[in-house]
C-alpha cells in the first residue's frame, strides 16, 4: 500500500511538471505571435502615414497643406473687337454765345427771359431805359420835316423861275442860284433823315437781343442795374441748344481718334447714356500733363448741364484682343486683374486693362496675350501663389 501511494505521488508530480512546461511553451508562442502582430501593425501604420504625408505634400504643397481646390479655367484666344477709348471731361455748350450791351448803355428797365428758356434769333432779352434817346429822336424827326419843307419851297421857286426865263424877267444866273438852293435843301433833308435813322438805331441797340436761336444758360442782369459796353456778358446762350463733352485724352488716344467716331456720353449721377460723335480733336497737347481735348457733340437733353462732369466711351476702330466673361475679371483699389494658372498649377495675379463691353464679354486691351489659362470663377477666394487643380470649361 505504501509503495503504491508513493508511486502514485511520483506519477502526479511528473504530470504536473509536464503540464507546467506545456503551458510555458504556449505562453511563449502566444507572446511571440502578439509581438509579431504589434510589429506588423506598427509597420502598416508607419507606411500609411508616409503615404498620407506624401499625398498631402503632393496635393497641398508640403506638410500642413490643405485640400487643393479645383478651378474652372479658359483660354480666351484673341478676336476682333471694337476699340474703345474711355475718358472723362466737362460738359459745355458747343457754341457758347455771351450776349452783352451793344449800345452806350443805361439803366436796365426790364429783363424778359430766364435761364433754361429757348429764344429765337433777334428776340429781345432785356431793355434799357430810353426816355432821353426818344426825345432826341423826336427832335430829329422834326428837323427832317423842316428840311423837307425847305426842299419843297426851293423846288417850287426853281420851277417858277424857269417859267419866267423865256419872258426875260429872270437871268440865267438867277436860275443857277435857284437850282443850287434846291439841291442844298434836298441834301439837308438827307442829312436830317440820316441823323434820325442813327438815333433810332441807337435806341434799337438799347435792346439786348439774342444773336441766334438757342437756350439761355445764364442771366447776369437785373432791372435797375446800370450797364455799359464794359459790363461784360449779361446773358449766355447755347446756340441751337447743342452740347458737347470736352474729354481729356492722352497723346496715344488722340492719335488714334478719327473725326466722326461714335461715342456714348454718361453724365455723373445718371444711368442714361447719350449718343454723340467726335467733331473736333485738339491740334495741340498740353506740355504739363501730355493730354489734349476731344470735343464730342451730343444733342440737347435736360440731363446735360454745362459745367457738369461726364464719362465717355469712344469707338475708335477695331483691334484684336482677348474677350473674358465678367466673372473672370476682378477689381480692387489698385484696378482690374485676373488669375492666371501657370505651368506649376499655381494661381498668379495679373493686372489687366479692360476695353469694350461686347455681348461675348469684356475685351482686355492690356495684360493678356490670349493663350493663358484664366480662372473663370471663384478668383476672389484665391491668393497669389495658391496651388490649384485646373479644369477646362466644358463647351
Amino acid at each position: 500500500m505504501l509503495r503504491m501511494n508513493r508511486e502514485t505521488r511520483l506519477q502526479g508530480s511528473d504530470t504536473l511538471i509536464v503540464v507546467d512546461r506545456s503551458r510555458r511553451r504556449r505562453n511563449i508562442i502566444i507572446a511571440a505571435v502578439a509581438g509579431l502582430a504589434i510589429i506588423l501593425i506598427a509597420v502598416l501604420l508607419m507606411s500609411g502615414g508616409k503615404k498620407d504625408e506624401a499625398g498631402q505634400q503632393a496635393a497641398g504643397g508640403g506638410p500642413g497643406g490643405g485640400q487643393v481646390p479645383t478651378v474652372t479655367v479658359i483660354t480666351p484666344g484673341r478676336q476682333s473687337v471694337a476699340r474703345s477709348i474711355t475718358a472723362t471731361g466737362t460738359l459745355a455748350a458747343r457754341v457758347d454765345m455771351p450776349v452783352g450791351i451793344a449800345g452806350e448803355g443805361g439803366m436796365v428797365s426790364n429783363v424778359l427771359v430766364q435761364p433754361g428758356q429757348w429764344v429765337r434769333a433777334g428776340q429781345t432779352l432785356a431793355t434799357v431805359e430810353r426816355s432821353v434817346q426818344a426825345r432826341q429822336a423826336q427832335q430829329l424827326a422834326a428837323q427832317v420835316q423842316v428840311a423837307r419843307a425847305d426842299a419843297a419851297l426851293a423846288q417850287n421857286e426853281l420851277e417858277r423861275a424857269q417859267s419866267l426865263v423865256a419872258r426875260g424877267f429872270i437871268s440865267k444866273a438867277e436860275i443857277d442860284r435857284k437850282q443850287a438852293a434846291r439841291d442844298a435843301a434836298a441834301a439837308r433833308v438827307r442829312v436830317a433823315e440820316a441823323s434820325l435813322a442813327e438815333s433810332r438805331a441807337r435806341i434799337g441797340r438799347l435792346d439786348v437781343r439774342a444773336p441766334a436761336a438757342g437756350l439761355v444758360l445764364e442771366r447776369n442782369v437785373e432791372p435797375g442795374q446800370v450797364v455799359s459796353p464794359g459790363s461784360g456778358a449779361l446773358f449766355r446762350v447755347a446756340r441751337g441748344g447743342e452740347m458737347e463733352l470736352r474729354a481729356q485724352l492722352n497723346e496715344a488716344d488722340l492719335a488714334a481718334l478719327p473725326i466722326g467716331a461714335s461715342a456714348s456720353v454718361t453724365p455723373v449721377g445718371s444711368t442714361k447714356s447719350f449718343a454723340g460723335s467726335v467733331w473736333q480733336v485738339s491740334p495741340v497737347v498740353n506740355q504739363q500733363n501730355r493730354q489734349g481735348i476731344a470735343r464730342i457733340a451730343v444733342p440737347y437733353d435736360p440731363s446735360l448741364r454745362p459745367g457738369g462732369f461726364a464719362s465717355v466711351a469712344i469707338v475708335a476702330g477695331s483691334q484684336e484682343a482677348p474677350v473674358l466673361p465678367e466673372s473672370a475679371i476682378l477689381s480692387d483699389d489698385t484696378g482690374n486683374y485676373v488669375y492666371v494658372v501657370d505651368k506649376g498649377n499655381r494661381a498668379q495675379r495679373r493686372t489687366v486693362k479692360t476695353g469694350t463691353v461686347t455681348p461675348a464679354g469684356i475685351a482686355v486691351v492690356e495684360g493678356l496675350e490670349g493663350n493663358e489659362m484664366i480662372v473663370l470663377r471663384a478668383g476672389g477666394f484665391l491668393n497669389p501663389g495658391d496651388k490649384v487643380r485646373p479644369q477646362r470649361k466644358k463647351s
